[in-house]
């Protein structure tokens, strides 16, 4: 990354390729809509595990080599919970983070799972010091305090190709955003501060991993377990791969 507080918080948005990795994972949100919108999901097409776009795979595609390893890496190891952090606000933000209505702004766009989503973002949230405490001034103009400090990443602002998104659509890995301080370059002497401030709401956060269903789906006959087994809930379009 470049950039530091004597350049611009924003020189440090981009790689040295000119790349914003925070906008920088395939699009697999449109695929999904569109095909939602002609009546082919889940039959024709699938609500989980969405193919990343031949176009996004060509040698010549704006694609950061950091972004091709992070989505190796993911494809490599089923991970199922996830957080990304941040500086700049105080608030957590859950998928989805692009707005369905492509010329909005802001819109409200809530995931099959909202409901777990907001449940993620509220033991964050509830439990770091930063946030819950009612002293807190705002960071800039936008009051989170009034929602718990939480949002529909969509409802605040539209980012498309995010992390958040493609970990929903693509694996089987939930992932929010921490926007953890609204000092994006604090001070070597308050690092110690923001620590207890995150420390935690961090391990709260990685105990959610124990919450839902768990367990092995096997073959009847055989008693082997099945690689690749589809998970389908009432009620959620939005299915689970073993």
């Amino acid at each position: 990354r470049q950039g530091s507080e004597l350049s611009g918080w924003a020189m440090g948005r981009w790689t040295y390729e000119g790349i914003d990795l925070n906008h920088n994972f395939a699009d697999l949100n449109t695929a999904l809509w569109d095909a939602e919108d002609n009546d082919l999901v889940p039959h024709e097409f699938p609500n989980h595990y969405i193919p990343i776009p031949e176009y996004y795979t060509f040698a010549n595609a704006t694609v950061a080599p950091e972004t091709r390893a992070v989505i190796d890496w993911m494809q490599r190891y089923p991970f199922v919970l996830s957080a990304n952090l941040h500086g700049g606000e105080l608030v957590v933000t859950y998928p989805f983070d692009m707005t369905r209505t492509y010329w909005k702004a802001q819109e409200l766009t809530p995931t099959a799972d909202d409901g777990v989503f907001r449940w993620l973002a509220t033991v964050y949230a509830t439990s770091n010091l930063a946030m819950a405490t009612e002293e807190r001034r705002l960071c800039h103009y936008d009051d989170f305090m009034r929602v718990g400090n939480i949002i529909n990443g969509a409802n605040w602002h539209t980012v498309p190709g995010s992390m958040n998104d493609f970990s929903y659509l693509h694996t089987n890995c939930f992932e929010i955003t921490v926007e953890l301080s609204c000092d994006k370059f604090p001070h070597a002497s308050e690092l110690p501060a923001e620590w207890e401030n995150n420390r935690e709401s961090l391990l709260l956060y990685m105990e959610q991993v124990h919450r839902g269903i768990k367990g092995v789906v096997r073959d009847r006959d055989t008693e082997q377990g099945i690689a690749n087994a589809i998970i389908s809930v009432d009620g959620i379009n939005h299915d689970i791969r073993t």
